[in-house]
């Protein structure tokens, strides 16, 4: 299962390759359109309410389907999975191009966003099968390293082709063709190991799929719950005070034009790009439950920073300290969750996940914008920042002894 347990990324690994191929493709699916929202809304005559629902349909279809998904992956394997999610996600994006109007435009994104879940899904799935330990943390950070480069560039693209016309962008979702050939070529199917019994049909019994369902809720331990908590959190900060409110506090503070605006929240993705490529580094000597808590604590220190900044580049500062903490303790929650349950059931889990931080980056932003109505942008900075930096003591405390990346796997 292991290529080894140093914490370094095996670069010339074939498998590694078409993971972080797929996850440098992710981006695309937001941060590449979110500069073309203004262009699609006057193309085609909408409200800026309309407009956005080109980022919430993306979005809102994974939180449903991310833990089918992962039972997917879990009974046919990987690659049957990430390779048909890589042609659909392209189909769907160049689709976009075409598209004659926007309630057509609307559906193709709602099927892209179902093939994005199963890229999230299927890839960090299988760094949890490769490899364990710190190198598994190390090439989880370079996963998180690689999504975070694409959501610093792809704006920029994003905007670049919009200024040509409203669809222009979709023809960058042609490069995820190239991606699932390479996939079909180099990836190992990776199945379980577990043999369901099947009927004549080759369907699993009713016996199997309750076998699995046990299996899944064996592995829904309190730990585990805390895990899918964290994660859900990360989001819930990220897309609400980050990306939805900063952009506001910022304009009515500062006066920024777009591009400053847009400069500034670039420095999360800068931040976690520095911090996601000490990953191995850090799991050789610090447990993945502290992590977490350093994590938390970069969040509080960030959202509190932006609460006292006094000038635009004091907010940068602080958002890239938030950055950091992103860069941090993701990988952390994926190996966590990885450790924690055997390879038949780690899909399922991992799509669990996926639901949990897609749920996060749809709620986070309703919930600022209206706490933001009763508080202000910049007391509710505060606010949330007292919440992270308490929450990052109860982890450190509590999660000291329960998340490790050195546990063996469990025969869930």
């Amino acid at each position: 299962m292991s290529e080894g347990v140093r914490g370094t990324v095996p670069w010339r690994n074939r498998t590694v390759q078409v993971v972080l191929a797929s996850t440098l493709l992710a981006p695309l699916g937001v941060p590449l359109v979110a500069p073309a929202l203004p262009v699609v809304r006057d193309a085609f005559a909408l409200t800026d309410a309309q407009a956005s629902l080109l980022v919430s349909a993306y979005f809102l279809i994974g939180i449903v389907v991310s833990p089918f998904i992962g039972v997917l992956a879990d009974r046919i394997g990987r690659k049957r999975v990430l390779v048909p999610a890589l042609v659909v996600f392209s189909l769907a994006g160049l689709a976009g191009y075409l598209a004659p109007d926007y309630l057509t435009l609307l559906v193709l994104r709602a099927v892209q966003g179902t093939a994005a879940a199963a890229l999230f899904v299927t890839t960090v799935t299988i760094i949890g099968d490769l490899f364990e330990g710190a190198r598994r943390n190390a090439v989880l950070g370079a996963n998180i390293a690689v999504l975070s480069l694409g959501a610093a560039v792809f704006p920029i693209l994003g905007g670049a082709l919009a200024a040509v016309a409203w669809n222009t962008p979709f023809l960058a979702y042609a490069l995820g063709l190239p991606v699932a050939l390479f996939a079909l070529w180099a990836l190992e199917d990776t199945p379980s190991d577990h043999r369901e019994p099947s009927d004549e049909h080759g369907r699993p019994t009713d016996e199997a799929r309750l076998g699995y369902l046990r299996g899944v809720l064996r592995a829904l331990t309190p730990a585990m719950g805390g895990l899918l908590a964290t994660a859900f959190i990360t989001e819930f900060l990220l897309f609400g005070a980050l990306v939805t409110a900063l952009p506001f506090m910022l304009t009515a503070t500062y006066a920024l034009t777009p591009l400053y605006v847009g400069l500034i929240i670039t420095a999360v993705e800068v931040g976690a790009f520095l911090a996601a490529g000490t990953s191995g580094r850090l799991a050789r000597t610090f447990r993945n439950g502290q992590l977490l808590g350093l994590g938390f604590v970069c969040y509080g220190i960030g959202l509190a920073g932006v609460y006292l900044a006094t000038s635009p580049a004091f907010v940068a500062l602080a958002v890239l300290v938030f950055g950091l903490g992103w860069g941090i303790s993701m990988p952390a929650i994926d190996a966590a969750v990885s450790d924690r349950v055997t390879r038949d059931f780690r899909a399922g889990l991992l799509g669990l996940r996926n639901s949990t931080t897609f749920l996060g980056r749809a709620t986070g932003p309703i919930a600022f914008a209206a706490a933001a109505t009763v508080s202000g942008y910049r007391p509710l900075m505060a606010v949330a920042a007292a919440g992270v930096l308490g929450a990052a003591v109860v982890m450190l405390v509590l999660t000291r002894a329960t998340i490790s990346p050195s546990e063996p796997e469990p025969s869930a």
